[in-house]
């Protein structure tokens, strides 16, 4: 039985020094497992491709586990990710690859752990990690799949209604164990090769967030399984490359990215529905506030920024292209792709 291969890829946009630092732990972690780490640099125009390939070319990390590369455009996280997948598996055939943010180290074993659980759970697709902060505080990186009654719950925050809605809360209580779950953060996850040959990659209609629950929607409706595996840890700074925690009003991609994932997934109706539950949730929160005279932290300008995308897009297109999917292409001299085609 051959031994697994694991394909790593770090996606750099202006965050060398980080990115290095995060490349640095995963090569730890890669440390007697088969397999590579790409770095692809999202066109950051800054010199952090040429401080990357500087640094590696310059020190002692084996060339031949460590490749550095520049994608021609920044066409987000699900764009550049591909890029780097389809760059390696057009010379060599991976059984996994493991999706790692610039601003995430894995801890001891983590990489390991999200390997050892696919090898055993066949119909698992894709594996998550538990994910915290650089002072041990647990982030949510388990989800339900976004939906209308999840839109109006998320935006109320209102006890009685989080408690009337409990079962379409998006993010799940932070599971002890290794449970199934919808969706997985980006930050740390690893996807069956096996399931991207039938399902296919990122959508790049997607330029940043959402776009991991759209590959877990798909790889759910192929019938496979996504999974938050407790004993896989990763440290996760956060928000570095986007800026979100820091955002002083919510950036137009965002916007986008929600209103295609429902469109795409439910249609325009159910969209109009989601957005309307989520104004409906809004409005009572602020209602909420201004009872209990308490401050508001939203980002500037939502609700009037939610509502004009919304209105805006029934007389312009989202800025995407109608199927923006790539195909997973293997090496054409591959045992895995001769399976597929039959000869």
């Amino acid at each position: 039985m051959s031994i697994p291969s694991v394909l790593t890829i770090i996606l750099n946009y202006k965050t060398p020094e980080m990115t290095l630092r995060a490349a640095a732990a995963a090569m730890r972690e890669m440390r007697g497992l088969a397999g590579k780490i790409v770095i692809v640099d999202n066109n950051s125009r800054d010199g952090s491709f040429e401080l990357i390939l500087s640094k590696i070319s310059h020190s002692n990390w084996p060339v031949d586990r460590i490749e550095v590369v520049q994608s021609d455009q920044n066409g987000g996280f699900g764009a550049g990710n591909n890029f780097g997948i389809q760059h390696e598996i057009a010379t060599r055939v991976y059984d996994y690859v493991y999706i790692l943010n610039s601003d995430a180290f894995p801890n001891r074993g983590s990489i390991y752990a999200l390997l050892e659980h696919l090898q055993i759970n066949t119909r698992s697709g894709i594996a998550g990690s538990y994910i915290h902060g650089p002072e041990g505080d647990p982030h949510l990186t388990a989800f339900r799949f976004p939906s209308i009654w999840g839109e109006l719950e998320g935006a109320a925050r209102v006890g009685i209604i989080s408690k009337m809605l409990k079962q379409y809360i998006v993010p799940l209580p932070i599971p002890n164990k290794t449970i199934n779950v919808n969706w997985v953060a980006g930050a740390s996850m690893m996807i069956r090769m096996e399931m991207l040959e039938k399902i296919d990659l990122f959508d790049e209609n997607f330029f940043l967030y959402f776009e991991e629950t759209d590959l877990c929607l798909r790889a759910a409706q192929a019938g496979w399984t996504t999974d938050y595996v407790r004993n896989s840890e990763v440290t996760h700074i956060g928000s570095v490359s986007t800026g979100m925690k820091s955002w002083a009003r919510v950036p137009s991609y965002w916007f986008d990215s929600r209103l295609h994932y429902f469109q795409k997934n439910h249609g325009s109706l159910y969209a109009g529905a989601a957005t309307l539950a989520h104004i409906s949730g809004y409005m009572i929160w602020r209602l909420k506030c201004l009872i209990k005279k308490q401050p508001q932290h939203n980002p500037s300008q939502f609700l009037r920024d939610l509502v004009s995308h919304y209105v805006y897009s029934f007389f312009r297109p989202l800025p995407f292209s109608q199927n923006s999917i790539p195909k997973f292409a293997p090496p054409a001299n591959s045992m895995r792709s001769k399976n597929k085609h039959g000869s």
